[in-house]
C-alpha cells in the first residue's frame, strides 16, 4: 500500500511539473492532481493496453513512434474524466504525457516506487 501511495504522489508531482512548463494543461488543486495521477494509473492499466492490440499494426509501420500517440490520448482521457484537470489540444496531451514520463521516471530513481 505504501508503494501505491508513493506512486500517486510521484505522478500527481509529474502532472504538476507539466502544468508549469506548459500553458495547455491546467490543474486546479492539488486534490485534482492526485485524482489525475489515480485516473491516468487506471487508464494506463486498462485503455492502453487495448489501444496498443487494436493499433499494433500502426505501431509496428511506425517502429513505435505510435506509442507517443496512445500515450497522448491516455493523457487526454484523464483531463476529460477529471473534474479540474484540463488539457487543451493534442500537442499539450502529447508533451504533458512526456513531460510526466521524464519527470516519473527521474523522481522514481529517488523512491522506491517498486514493489
Amino acid at each position: 500500500m505504501p508503494q501505491f501511495i508513493i506512486t500517486l504522489v510521484v505522478t500527481a508531482v509529474s502532472m504538476l511539473v507539466a502544468e508549469i512548463l506548459l500553458p495547455g494543461i491546467s490543474i486546479d488543486t492539488t486534490l485534482a492532481a492526485l485524482i489525475g495521477a489515480a485516473v491516468f494509473g487506471i487508464i494506463n492499466a486498462i485503455i492502453r493496453p487495448i489501444l496498443i492490440l487494436f493499433t499494433l499494426p500502426f505501431t509496428i509501420l511506425t517502429l513505435g513512434l505510435f506509442l507517443f500517440i496512445i500515450n497522448a490520448i491516455c493523457f487526454s482521457l484523464v483531463g476529460y474524466f477529471t473534474p479540474g484537470f484540463s488539457v487543451d489540444g493534442f500537442f499539450d496531451a502529447l508533451f504533458g504525457s512526456i513531460i510526466v514520463s521524464f519527470v516519473s521516471g527521474f523522481l522514481g530513481t529517488f523512491f522506491d516506487t517498486k514493489d
